[in-house]
This record gives C-alpha cells, structure tokens and sequence, in this order.
C-alpha cells in the first residue's frame, strides 16, 4: 500500500522519518511530499504540487496538524483511497468557516502566537513534550515554518466522500483533544482514534501510528 505522508506547520517532510521506517519495513510505500515553496500557492496548487512529487496509484494520505485544510484537495487530486488526520484541523465543511474563524474555539490559548521553529524551548514544550530526549533532539531537528495564507484563511468546500481516520491525541498542547473528538464525529461522521502522545504521535510514538495506518486503512 502506498502512504502519501503531508508535513504540518511547524515541520518538514523529515518529521515524518520514523513512521515512513516503519511503514517500509513492513513492505509499504512511503512518500513524505514537501509542500514548502517559493511563493504561497492556492489550496490547488499545493494539490497539484503534492501529486508531482508522488505520481500516480491510490494512496492513502495521511496530513498532521494545520495540514487538514489542504487535505481534501491533495487527497482528491492523488485518486486517495483514505484520508487520516493525525492531530489535524479538520474544516469546517457545513459551515464553511476558516481555521482564523475557529482559532480560539480549535486551538488551546497558550498555544495561539507562538511560533516553535524559532524557539526550541517552546516547541518543545508544545510540540514535544512527550519525546524522550534523543527523539526530542531528532524532532527539533526537523523542525520548519510552513504558513502560507491559504492555511489560515480557506473557506471549507463540500465534505469529501473519501473515507476518513482521526486520529487525536490525547496529551495534545496545540489543538484541543475534545475539539478534534467533536469534528471527527460532527464534520467527517467518525470516532476518533485516541492515542495517548502529544501534538506529534508520529515523531513520540511511529509504531503505533503506524499500525493505526495499516490497520484502518
């Protein structure tokens, strides 16, 4: 099976490493894509450019954190089989509000303007915390900004009739565990997988979130 592995906000493709490792050994395919470039593209054109690096199949993809607002899109435009939300926003498609609409009800308050990639403190702290100290070390490592404006601002279309896995964590610091708990079950019509890690189960626990992928999918 092929797995199409979406970076977030605040980390590049690498973060993804541990996982991707277990998915391989288990005679997967794992593709990490970098949508990081140049100038900020509309929510199309990082489908688009998500499509480039994998090519062709029916993969499952899988997107963390801020990321679930271009999850629909990419999912389309790879022909998905599944799409999973590993600590993902998940859009507002009935009522068509942004992530900046639902910031302060989605997102716990110390975590709003704080910006990890240019304080390891703080990310460790919010994004980290769970990670024994080698893991914590490699994870700040793979630490980069991705915050183009569509992410913020995108208004959701229709829901996607690609099936859907949540998985929330339940130790996170960025996203409120009950408020993802909600849209799993209000927006996408799911129970949410829990996981006890924080905001990053695929840097803290790889293993089992791989199995999750594997098993659901």
């Amino acid at each position: 099976m092929d797995f199409v592995l979406v970076h977030g906000t605040s980390q590049s493709p690498a973060g993804w490493n541990r996982v991707a490792k277990v998915l391989t050994a288990a005679g997967h395919r794992a593709i990490a894509v970098d949508l990081l470039t140049p100038a900020d593209l509309p929510i199309e054109g990082y489908a688009q450019h998500a499509r480039e690096q994998y090519g062709g199949g029916r993969p499952v993809v899988v997107a963390h954190s801020g990321s679930g607002v271009l999850l629909p899109a990419i999912a389309e435009a790879l022909g998905a089989r599944a799409m999973v939300w590993v600590a993902a926003y998940i859009p507002d498609f009935a009522g068509g509000k942004s992530l900046r609409d639902e910031a302060r009800t989605a997102l716990e308050p110390d975590w709003i303007g704080v910006d990890p990639t240019a304080d390891p403190a703080k990310a460790a702290e919010f994004l980290f915390h769970d990670c024994d100290p080698e893991t914590e070390r490699l994870a700040l490592e793979s630490l980069r900004l991705f915050s183009p404006a569509v992410l913020a601002t995108h208004p959701a279309g229709p829901a996607p009739e690609i099936p859907s896995t949540v998985i929330v964590p339940t130790r996170d610091r960025t996203l409120k565990p009950e408020w993802m708990r909600r849209a799993a079950r209000d927006r996408l019509g799911v129970t949410a997988i829990e996981i006890d890690a924080g905001h990053c189960p695929h840097v803290s626990r790889p293993a089992e979130i791989a199995a999750i992928l594997t098993r659901r999918v």
